[in-house]
């Protein structure tokens, strides 16, 4: 995948994707602890592998990450990727990858004794940089899976479908900070969560569950959700509010395939659909919307955990390119905002560029913008507020703008 630049996602675990648990979770470990992995692997292949071989390589990371992250016995995880070899017809590797693999389980012990980040190095030198104190946790929380959270569809109580959750042996617990988030215990398939098709609930991090809120819709009101896909937050907003008139805008038809999916499925009425850039106002309608949320296009550095691929796809020039299309999108959709209205920016990144810093230059460009401190007991800051990834939460970025009467 990163050879070609898709994400697992989009290529290998779409949301319809039948693929089972078990294979899901060797692919996205491997991912996970690619840069550990490789750094073992990598000095024991006396010679290169040609690019016509590297499939080779990536079988060599999947059996190591059974041998050093699973309880898989290594007497079958070593036996069952030699055969791989030759189910891809390459059975000169047979001999290859089972010496590989036996040698690292001999040094399996020592191996884990040395600490490794599996990040990317650039990406380690810019969190220690940036967070001096908090990196350690960061790295650790990354190479970690996330938990499962729901949000209940506010017409259904919460209590009464976290009981319903229950007595299918399915536990959870409530957040403090988003009253319609429940946290699973453990992930499971989402036919399993009562009446899922009818609406009852949506798959989403308690961290993104805040934008609403803070959107706070109101009765009558214009809100824009810019960068809308696949739809979360474009959904949420309107079961808040579904006498407020929401656009959803996104430049992608087929994520917004998506959008109209989950708007189907959650009985959304409030909502138009607008195909657009952000960066530009040729989709605009020429009325000032009360509320702009935007959901910025950010490198993902908040999310590693769900999706650990953005370790191998994340270039250093990708931080540089994103930062000035969000200043693009931001310059661009504050024309459109009232005079007294809010705009809520939101990334899923941990990296000031695109957070803190990226909001105190725009409030050096735009004098009739002010920061409004957000009340939220939930991350730091003083320009908006970070959160770190941390057990329940996504690493993500919030900042409140109101723009002057």
């Amino acid at each position: 995948m990163a050879l070609e630049k898709q994400a697992l996602s989009d290529a290998l675990f779409p949301a319809e994707s039948t693929e089972s648990p078990f294979a899901k979770s060797l692919v996205y470990g491997s991912i996970r602890f690619y840069h550990h992995l490789n750094d073992i692997i990598t000095p024991r292949i006396k010679r290169p592998l040609e690019r016509k071989n590297l499939d080779i390589h990536s079988l060599l990371v999947l059996g190591a990450y059974q041998l050093l992250y699973t309880d898989i016995s290594s007497h079958a995880a070593i036996n069952e990727t030699v055969e791989v070899a030759e189910k891809i017809g390459k059975t000169w590797a047979k001999g290859f990858v089972n010496a590989i693999l036996r040698g690292i389980d001999r040094d399996k012990d020592s191996i884990l004794k040395i600490a490794h980040h599996s990040h990317p190095s650039w990406l380690v030198k810019k969190i220690k940089k940036d967070y001096p104190l908090d990196h350690q946790e960061i790295f650790c929380e990354n190479n970690k899976k996330a938990p499962m959270s729901i949000r209940v569809h506010p017409s259904i109580d919460v209590n009464a479908f976290q009981k319903k959750l229950k007595k299918q042996n399915i536990f959870s617990e409530k957040s403090n900070i988003a009253p319609q988030a429940l946290i699973l215990d453990d992930a499971v398939k989402v036919s399993s969560l009562p009446d899922f098709q009818k609406g009852s609930c949506y798959i989403q991090d308690v961290s993104a569950q805040l934008a609403a809120l803070l959107v706070s819709p109101k009765k009558g009101e214009l809100i824009l959700d810019a960068c809308c896909a696949p739809g979360g937050k474009t959904t949420h907003i309107a079961e808040l509010c579904p006498d407020a008139n929401i656009v959803a805008l996104d430049n992608d038809e087929t994520r917004l395939l998506r959008v109209k999916e989950n708007i189907d499925r959650l009985k959304t009425k409030n909502v138009q659909m607008v195909v657009g850039d952000a960066t530009s106002q040729d989709w605009w309608g020429q009325k000032l919307f009360d509320k702009i949320l935007i959901d910025a296009p950010c490198s993902g550095t908040g999310v590693i955990r769900r999706h650990p691929d953005i370790k191998l796809l994340r270039k250093p020039k990708d931080v540089s390119q994103i930062t000035k299309i969000q200043a693009l999108i931001l310059d661009n959709l504050w024309h459109l905002l009232k005079p007294g209205g809010d705009l809520i920016y939101a990334t899923c990144s941990i990296l000031p560029d695109e957070n803190e810093r990226q909001i105190i230059s725009f409030l050096e460009r735009f004098k009739d913008a002010t920061n409004e401190e957000i009340s939220l007991s939930w991350g730091n800051g003083s320009i908006g507020k970070q959160q770190l990834p941390k057990k329940i939460y996504d690493g993500f970025y919030y900042a409140k703008l109101t723009k002057k009467l």
